[in-house]
């Protein structure tokens, strides 16, 4: 084993990457954040100095050696390490928004992450100018990443004494106050806006086929379940589920948008749906709240529809729709795959750049839903759009 020290000075001056932002745009995720932490200099000058750690730090091999589960225990064993990792279960977080939550500086925070990220802990994902650390997707079967599933395990099921869920909330209510923002001024030309990446058009006939490939056809008598749309938007969608459930909720943060779905239910006259403003997990509390709900056993049919790429954590959708789902139903996600136009950000409003596949399968294991049938959808403009099936 041999050791390499390399010492790179690197600065960083305004405008290095565009002459009209400024190093903080480069870090500051796409919504606004606690004034306290905006303050970063104009010029940073940054050491790296880069270990070499033969066979130690080989991150491109999945074979636990000891020293590989040393640095890797050591790089867990610390108190703020271990919240970090449990916080990152619950879905991505930017930097700053780490330092917001578990109030300390940017440079302690930007330390514990390297620590966790060499030793493969933890891993990044750029949206657009902005970086956000989550959780490695684990899906292999060698020992490292069945030891680091019981380790995330453990993690998850110990309490947490840090108390920071109020912090938490905060930061997800910051993400969502700027989507609802986002809507708000755009509520006029919401149609105009989602055409940009893909009209209702252009894939609303294949959601329809696969509610027909379920047994949900329209106007059958049978049709005697409960349907939940997660931002419906317009209401396009709603009149597909109109004809062929009993009861149809629709559900949604933005009280501009519900407003014209509401319009476009009466001059339909959808009569058996019911529109909710809220988040999933508002509608979760208010069903356990609510005693003699005839629709209290569950909805069998949940969907999400062009709407993960806006919502402030997408993960915890997956785990409310598993308790809002009666035993047997499904959830149909229909989103976008992974892609790197970050116009849709300013444009669309978007929040993510799409999800790898792997991810929604995982968020639905752990949420103990089960994955059924995927279709996929390449469109013009180089977007793809991915329709998948999960089942309680």
């Amino acid at each position: 084993m041999y050791v390499a020290l390399i010492s790179i000075q690197v600065s960083i001056i305004q405008g290095c990457s565009d002459p009209n932002r400024s190093d903080v745009d480069e870090l500051r995720p796409p919504w606004p954040i606690t004034k306290g932490y905006r303050s970063i200099s104009k010029k940073i000058d940054i050491e790296f100095k880069i270990t070499i750690l033969a066979t130690m730090n080989d991150l491109t091999t999945n074979d636990l050696t000891l020293a590989r589960l040393a640095q890797a225990s050591k790089a867990a064993g610390d108190p703020l390490r271990m919240g970090v990792m449990k916080l990152l279960g619950q879905g991505a977080f930017g930097v700053l928004e780490l330092c917001q939550i578990f109030d300390i500086k940017q440079s302690s925070m930007s330390h514990h992450l390297k620590v966790l990220s060499q030793a493969g802990l933890v891993s990044n994902q750029r949206e657009g100018n902005s970086i956000f650390y989550r959780r490695p997707l684990n899906t292999g079967d060698d020992t490292f990443s069945t030891w680091l599933r019981e380790l995330f395990r453990a993690i998850d099921s110990s309490l947490d004494e840090s108390d920071n869920n109020a912090a938490v909330d905060g930061v997800l209510a910051e993400r969502a106050e700027a989507c609802a923002g986002f809507f708000a001024r755009h509520a006029d030309d919401f149609r105009e806006q989602q055409d940009l990446i893909a009209s209702y058009e252009q894939y609303g006939d294949a959601l329809a086929t696969i509610l027909d490939s379920l047994g949900y056809l329209p106007g059958s008598n049978e049709n005697s379940g409960y349907a939940l749309e997660i931002g419906p938007g317009e209401g396009a969608f709603l009149q597909t589920l109109s004809e062929r459930f009993a009861g149809v909720t629709g559900l949604d943060i933005s009280p501009d948008l519900l407003a014209k779905a509401e319009t476009f239910c009466q001059n339909e006259q959808l009569n058996n749906v019911t529109l909710v403003q809220g988040d999933t997990r508002a509608l979760l509390e208010s069903r356990k709240d609510v005693e003699g709900d005839t629709n209290n056993s569950g909805y069998g049919f949940a969907v999400a529809n062009m709407v993960l790429h806006h919502v402030p954590s997408p993960k915890n959708i997956f785990n409310d729709v598993a308790q809002l789902l009666s035993s047997g139903g499904t959830f149909l996600v229909t989103d976008l795959c992974r892609h790197e136009q970050v116009w849709a950000r300013e444009s669309c409003g978007d929040l993510w750049l799409g999800f790898e596949p792997a991810d929604l399968s995982q968020w639905a294991e752990e949420a103990g839903l089960k994955e059924g049938q995927s279709q996929y959808s390449g469109l013009r403009n180089g977007f793809q759009i991915q329709f998948r099936l999960f089942h309680a």
